[in-house]
């Protein structure tokens, strides 16, 4: 079937992300990615109640003393259990970042933490609103979300519009455009509202940026470059979170999987203004095994119903895909 108007859309949500579980008798590899886990002798795994329970340790960004979180099973979950380590409310918690207490968005807390990571939660701080005026087309503006309903700046474009407004900064969160409020709105629908906004007009944002220790204070930053070529991690194995189906506990990936994964994730900021690795990973996982575009066209409707993807991003990313595996990254 061709590419085209035939693609559907359907509702699925990241908040359905997963079930927490450590892999009895060796861990899931690379190659066995969306795969029931089994343990070494080649059986089940035990039930959820008897598996041994992952167990992270974690901060508040600004500073506090460490907590333990346990047993969550989707990133909601997890938000709620670092909330309730620091008796704070969960919606109080912009997003995560692994082994840095800085606004490092090369350490995003995405769709894999490694066994050994610490999870630093970046809470809600200074509230302020922005009037921008819209002089080019592009503002310059990369866009994420933190699983849970809360789109946030992940990098500025050195001199865009945006960037000429220096109290906008990467790391805040974007809660409402010209007085509507995007509060659980994906950030792919906020990049496209904002790429929208008319031309030679101005806007205004309210945004909330997290909170800092006056340590912490530096220069304002244009947050991370297009891709990083640090790996996840820094035990020996990750879990991976998935959108649809349970956790796993995997080997780190494979350069395959790393190559691939940074190039879809540089395609989605080029035709969608957004940045996901945990999206850049599904779709990687999706196209290996699939043999023609529009096979793997198909499984990306069904696997991610809920996004809209241009027909020449689909045969990009195919293209990706096959470049990685060929070697020729």
């Amino acid at each position: 079937m061709p590419l085209g108007p035939w693609r559907k859309k359907n509702k699925s949500t990241k908040e359905q992300l997963v079930d927490n579980e450590e892999v009895s008798g060796g861990q899931a590899g690379a190659g066995s990615l969306g795969k029931s886990a089994v343990n070494g002798a080649g059986l089940p795994p035990p039930p959820a109640n008897l598996r041994p329970k992952l167990v992270f340790h974690t901060q508040l960004a600004h500073g506090s003393p460490t907590g333990r979180i346990e047993g969550f099973g989707n990133v909601k979950e997890l938000y709620a259990k670092i909330a309730e380590a620091f008796n704070i409310s969960a919606p109080e918690i912009l997003f995560c970042t692994l082994n840095t207490h800085k606004i490092d968005m090369d350490k995003l807390l995405g769709g894999q933490i490694g066994l050994e990571d610490f999870i630093f939660a970046h809470i809600k701080g200074i509230k302020k609103e922005v009037e921008v005026y819209k002089s080019e087309e592009a503002l310059g503006l990369t866009i994420t979300d933190n699983g849970v309903g809360y789109a946030f700046i992940k990098r500025i474009k050195e001199g865009s519009v945006v960037d000429g407004v220096k109290v906008i900064c990467v790391g805040d969160h974007i809660e409402s455009i010209n007085g509507s409020n995007i509060v659980g709105t994906r950030h792919y629908e906020v990049a496209r509202m904002l790429k929208e906004l008319p031309k030679d007009k101005s806007f205004t944002l309210k945004l909330v940026e997290p909170m800092k220790a006056f340590e912490m204070l530096e220069p304002r930053s244009k947050g991370a470059k297009p891709a990083t070529d640090n790996k996840i991690g820094t035990g020996r194995g990750t879990l991976r979170l998935r959108s649809k189906g349970p956790a796993t506990v995997e080997e780190e990936p494979t350069e395959f999987e790393e190559k691939a994964v940074k190039k879809v994730d540089d395609l989605l900021e080029s035709y969608m203004g957004i940045r996901d690795t945990e999206l850049a990973a599904t779709m990687v996982e999706v196209g290996r095994d699939k043999k023609n575009p529009d096979e793997f066209a198909m499984a990306l409707d069904e696997t991610l119903g809920d996004f809209a993807f241009p027909d020449e991003f689909v045969f990009d990313v195919w293209g990706a895909i096959g470049d990685a595996k060929q070697g020729r990254f």
